[in-house]
């Protein structure tokens, strides 16, 4: 059983490859044309990029299009997130093309398509071993926690990673299928389902309630 696990693990990353390289040749004008539309609203860099940890805490470079603005007060320190989220930027994360330089994660073999979203590298110590499993699999650009919870799991921390774990230890293809399909259909909502790790989220302060699956 553990070896077939091993086996499916190991499809499902060559497939993730297989579909994140077509998708980023088909989706390659959007890319761009994404790209060329925040340089010249917001400047450069067009690309957000921040460590964070994927499977078994490794960190690795996370990729997104940049939703924000550069502005500072007086003192040079930036302004509160929800200055900086220019109405553009917000298009990007509602409509979730923000998300498409993941594809480029997925690529590397950093991320998968589905998995529990990567938080910040912070967070490492601050989670309890039974929310640390989360890290057990590949992050993802979707995942259990983002289709079940979306803005009625904001702040609610031990409730996502309760359904990251959940993820965890019933993984199977045609979960992953249920999940993108459920992705697909409410990003044609334009319902932001991406909100864990965002930089306008609820900081995660730590933990001591454990909890089983």
């Amino acid at each position: 059983m553990r070896r077939l696990k091993q086996l499916s693990r190991l499809v499902k990353s060559v497939l993730d490859r297989f579909v994140a390289a077509i998708a980023l040749i088909i989706l390659s004008p959007i890319v761009i044309g994404v790209a060329i539309a925040i340089h010249f609203r917001m400047g450069s860099p067009v690309i957000f990029t921040q460590p964070r940890p994927g499977k078994a805490g490794k960190i690795f470079n996370f990729y997104k299009f940049r939703t924000m603005t550069d502005e500072q007060d007086a003192q040079g320190n930036l302004l509160p997130d929800e200055q900086r989220l220019t109405p553009f930027g917000q298009f990007l994360r509602r409509t979730s093309l923000d998300e498409l330089p993941q594809l480029w994660n997925v690529l590397k073999g950093d991320m998968s398509f589905v998995g529990p979203r990567p938080l910040l590298v912070k967070y490492l110590d601050r989670y309890t071993p039974e929310q640390a499993r989360r890290h057990e699999v590949k992050p993802g650009i979707t995942g259990w926690a983002q289709v079940n919870g979306r803005r009625a799991l904001d702040g609610n921390w031990e409730e996502k990673f309760r359904l990251d774990v959940w993820y965890v230890d019933r993984w199977s293809f045609w979960l992953d299928l249920k999940i993108l399909v459920l992705t697909a259909w409410k990003v044609l909502q334009q319902e932001n389902i991406s909100q864990a790790g965002h930089a306008t989220g609820e900081e995660f302060k730590g933990s001591t309630n454990e909890y089983s699956n």
